[in-house]
């Protein structure tokens, strides 16, 4: 009779079936009972190494739990909404969502996650790429499915993160496109006769972000001390389902066949027709009667860095105080329809600014301009920072005025001019040869007749070089 085997101690044996087998304790279930782990192999060889495989991950802290691993789908929920929502803002969870749901639920969502290797991933990548999506669009894809695949291999879900072992497609950085000096006034001349003026002065004068200066709040605005505090900033969320069944709750809207080739339907619409719905459907929150977290909101910017003062121009001032004089003679015609934001820019009715709408009209002062399509951002930071530093401002201050974290990131930002590299050319050319040391080439560029050297001109040629040097 075989001695008892000690606790912990692996088992081998060759089966019934001609197979050889290996039972391993890794430790305990929840429920308390014994987790003992099974492998099987065709050799004694090949069982040994398995065996010893999970020895090592047992006794290292790496081996996975004693349960079934979620498919990736199911794990995305999870991730989502108990893990991520509790350190992201607002509107990268949105983000996160969206990309979840239209790109890594469709690609990889039926995989288990120990079952998930990184073929899968390079075939969703490229299939992504097929379809039209941008390498930018399919790396932030990649960091999301990565994030939640680190966090699963840390809970012991998963014995390795797959996504390491996958190489993203590159990304060539989008270049700015800044107005220049002369754009930047004939832009800001075309917003002089809108009463979203000053809106635009904000945004291209001081380098705003879109969301700061629209979530701008007259608390928060000092004219005394010529500060404005951007706290706060403006976003439009993605609306979600309160209900117990979203997917019954936007029945009425549900609609799994495609559009014809010519929709009649969605010819407004600027994307194009919206994908059907899947049989699981639960979008249409924007309909639900318990929706919530959606719609236009007032959240906290992305850094701490980003609620720095901000030094308000002087000659800023006096409109300011004629904008919130005009904005209380609004607050005076709207009477009992006002709706106090407390909005520095605002609506007829008090309501903060659209983000849509004010896009829009970037647009259209783009065209009444004459100027060349461009990024909001292109108008607005890019320019402010690109401006700043064609006035001599040395980067650490850009880098304090647009409050970013990293002067590499400024350094992003300011695009250089051809004007400005010629202009310094020129001073280190006058700087190594005086103009006044530079030959006469005459009134004629022809050939000039050849005089004899006397020894005046060697003395002036000798004072010239060592002026020089």
């Amino acid at each position: 009779m075989s001695p008892r085997k000690a606790n912990l101690e692996s088992s081998i044996y060759l089966g019934s079936d001609g197979q050889w087998h290996g039972r391993v304790t890794m430790g305990t279930k929840n429920d308390g009972s014994p987790d003992r782990r099974h492998r099987s192999a065709k050799t004694e060889t090949e069982i040994k190494r398995k065996v010893k495989e999970l020895e090592r991950q047992r006794d290292q802290g790496r081996a996975t739990k004693a349960s079934r691993a979620p498919t990736v789908a199911r794990w995305m929920e999870t991730y989502l909404t108990d893990i991520a929502s509790l350190t992201l803002k607002p509107r990268s969870l949105d983000d996160y969502w969206s990309k979840t749901r239209n790109d890594i639920v469709p690609g990889v969502g039926q995989y288990r996650l120990d079952k998930l290797q990184p073929e899968h991933l390079e075939r969703m990548y490229l299939a992504m790429l097929d379809a039209g999506h941008a390498p930018s669009h399919v790396v932030k894809v990649h960091r999301i499915l990565s994030r939640a695949l680190k966090i699963a291999h840390r809970r012991r879900m998963i014995s390795e993160n797959v996504a390491t072992l996958v190489d993203p497609p590159s990304v060539d950085e989008t270049e700015a496109n800044p107005f220049t000096q002369e754009e930047s006034k004939a832009f800001l001349e075309a917003a002089a006769k809108r009463p979203t003026f000053m809106r635009w002065i904000v945004g291209v004068g001081m380098g705003f972000r879109q969301g700061e200066t629209l979530g701008l709040r007259w608390p928060y605005v000092d004219l005394e001390a010529e500060l404005f505090h951007p706290k706060w900033q403006l976003q439009r969320l993605t609306w979600r389902h309160g209900c117990a069944d979203p997917h019954a709750c936007g029945e009425r809207l549900h609609r799994f066949a495609p559009c014809p080739p010519k929709c009649a339907a969605h010819k407004s619409y600027k994307r194009g027709c919206p994908k059907p719905c899947t049989k699981t459907c639960t979008k249409h929150a924007s309909t639900c009667p318990d929706r919530k977290g959606g719609g236009l909101a007032f959240t906290r910017p992305k850094t701490k860095k980003s609620q720095n003062p901000v030094p308000i121009p002087p000659v800023f001032i006096p409109f300011l105080h004629e904008h919130k004089a005009r904005q209380e003679e609004m607050r005076a015609t709207a009477g009992d329809l006002w709706e106090d934001h407390q909005v520095v820019f605002s609506r007829p009715d008090g309501r903060p600014l659209d983000p849509r709408q004010d896009y829009e009209e970037f647009k259209e002062l783009l065209a009444e301009a004459g100027i060349a399509d461009r990024r909001l951002y292109d108008g607005s930071r890019h320019t402010a920072g690109t401006i700043l530093n064609e006035l001599g401002v040395d980067m650490p201050t850009i880098m304090e005025i647009l409050r970013h974290t990293q002067i590499s990131q400024t350094r992003r930002y300011v695009k250089g001019r051809s004007h400005l590299s010629k202009d310094a050319m020129r001073r280190m050319g006058e700087f190594f040869v005086p103009a006044d040391s530079t030959p006469d080439p005459g009134p004629e560029s022809g050939p000039t007749e050849t005089t004899t050297e006397t020894t005046s001109t060697r003395t002036a040629r000798s004072r010239r070089r060592r002026r020089i040097r």
